[in-house]
């Protein structure tokens, strides 16, 4: 068969290291120690008896077992899917037609689920898979798909980015390279979703036999998390931005920093400078920042803690240099690379650049070129090669580290009687990044009802995709193609400002 790689070797190498030592706890209490952790893992494996390759998603808050689950399945060589628990019961319908799921874990609190092969987590029928036999994990090969993670392009369309594990084992390497000398006293509070970033910040801490700490609170409660920074020593974290300021105003409230905290990585999100130094002066020598996207996951360029204490606010504006393994460049328009200092399409290659789209052929030659990952973000590179974002991109809305696309909120609104147009885009908001706002156009002579515009959304949507402003204009300003011009509208919204996203 060649040369094999499986993610669930991370977890035998520690269940034959530190047997007794603790991997999991829920808020203060012990879940399982890495024996136990492997046992339940290659059980739940035998349970599933899928063939490998199978498409196993989890749609769930976070919770213990959504570790358990991922090694079962990477024990017996299953494809995981996580979703984010948000989603709307029509856009985790349209997810798992596209990934072909074979079966889905969900927690008891999820009301969104569709009928579709569900196991509830922690019901009789998730029991009965631990009662099963365990099994050896089956080997695979690096170019295996392993996670599968669900984006999305400008045009809102659901996109799968297939990632491998040689793509998720490159991500351990470069983390542990640039950001953090894990070890088994360390351990990670899983304060943001186990579905996006947290979740893939799982596997370099189970690769070094570092805890994985699960708060007990549903949502991110910033109070709790420094209550288990005190309980615990030696914790990192991952937080998007506006998680970061919550937790620095909780510390400044306090007035104690504890000193259980080690190391906290943010992004997936716009950090503007000021905060960012405000977050110095409470943390100290604590933070790190990345730039990735799902299809180089976390790992595409970053700031060391050394790096944050720059004077040079140039560095502290930008994302810092490229990763272990990976390179990056800007292009032009026609594809050609641009000098040092001029602004382009941020593009990267490496190990960790995704194996392409879960069967989009069209998509992912759009996306990769020759090996390039076109990132669809516009930046520049400066001479001493840090990148800075310019904007991200194109029409993306990034609102508390959730990407939130324009088109798929318009498309909604467009269903509604007597709405000709609309225009949605981000506007800046201090402690969330960006808010939808929706700008809308009535046919003619018609005055149209924002509650019902809201309650449409919330029909079709997440939550926390819904406009949370509305305007209401005669006509939308367009370019000479007939489009609608967003920076138009955007510099008639704000015109001192002129681009507030």
């Amino acid at each position: 068969m060649g040369i094999t790689m499986n993610l669930f070797d991370y977890l035998i190498q520690n269940a034959r290291r530190f047997p007794d030592k603790l991997a999991i706890a829920h808020g203060t209490g012990p879940f399982a120690n890495w024996r136990e952790l492997r046992q339940r893992a290659e059980k739940l494996a035998a349970g599933l008896g899928l063939p490998p390759g199978a498409r196993v998603a989890i749609l769930s808050k976070n919770c213990p077992e959504y570790i358990e689950i991922l090694f079962g399945c990477w024990a017996a060589g299953l494809v995981v899917v996580p979703l984010n628990a948000k989603l709307h019961r029509r856009e985790v319908s349209e997810l798992l037609e596209s990934c072909g799921a074979a079966r889905i874990f969900v927690s008891d609190d999820i009301e969104t689920c569709p009928d579709w092969h569900a196991t509830i987590i922690g019901s009789e029928d998730y029991q009965s898979l631990l009662s099963s036999a365990p099994i050896a994990a089956v080997d695979r090969r690096p170019d295996d798909p392993a996670w599968i993670f669900f984006t999305s392009g400008t045009t809102g369309r659901a996109k799968g980015a297939t990632l491998t594990n040689r793509n998720l084992m490159a991500m351990v390497a470069a983390h542990l390279a640039d950001f953090e000398a894990l070890d088994a006293t360390h351990a990670i509070l899983h304060a943001a979703p186990m579905s996006h970033g947290s979740g893939l910040y799982i596997l370099p801490y189970v690769a070094r036999a570092a805890a994985q700490i699960i708060p007990q609170t549903d949502s991110f409660n910033p109070d709790n998390i420094l209550d288990l920074c005190t309980y615990y020593q030696g914790v990192g974290m991952f937080l998007a931005p506006t998680m970061l300021q919550r937790l620095r105003r909780a510390a400044e409230r306090s007035g104690i920093v504890p000193s259980g905290l080690r190391n906290i990585i943010y992004g997936g999100g716009p950090m503007h400078l000021e905060e960012l130094k405000r977050c110095k002066r409470i943390f100290g020598n604590r933070l790190c920042q990345l730039y990735g996207q799902g299809e180089a996951p976390m790992t595409i360029a970053g700031l060391n803690r050394d790096d944050h204490w720059s004077d040079n606010d140039s560095i502290l504006r930008s994302v810092g240099w490229p990763r272990l393994g990976v390179d990056i460049a800007i292009w032009g328009d026609d594809d050609t690379p641009l000098p040092d200092g001029v602004t382009g399409e941020i593009v990267c290659r490496g190990d960790v650049v995704m194996a392409g789209y879960w069967e989009n052929e069209k998509a992912t030659n759009d996306t990769i070129r020759n090996g390039w990952l076109k990132t669809g973000d516009i930046g520049t590179l400066s001479a001493e090669g840090y990148l800075t974002l310019q904007d991200r991109s194109k029409d993306v809305i990034i609102s508390g580290g959730s990407n939130i696309y324009p088109r798929e909120v318009e498309e909604v609104l467009l269903q509604a009687e007597n709405v000709a147009e609309v225009c949605v885009l981000g506007i800046a908001d201090e402690e969330w990044g960006e808010n939808v706002a929706a700008i809308v156009v009535a046919t003619k002579g018609i005055t149209l009802d924002e509650a019902a515009l809201d309650a449409l959304c919330l029909r079709s949507l997440a939550r926390f995709k819904r406009p949370k402003t509305y305007y209401f204009w005669d006509e939308l300003p367009k370019n000479a193609y007939g489009k609608i011009s967003k920076q138009t509208v955007r510099e008639q919204l704000f015109p001192a400002a002129g681009n507030q996203s």
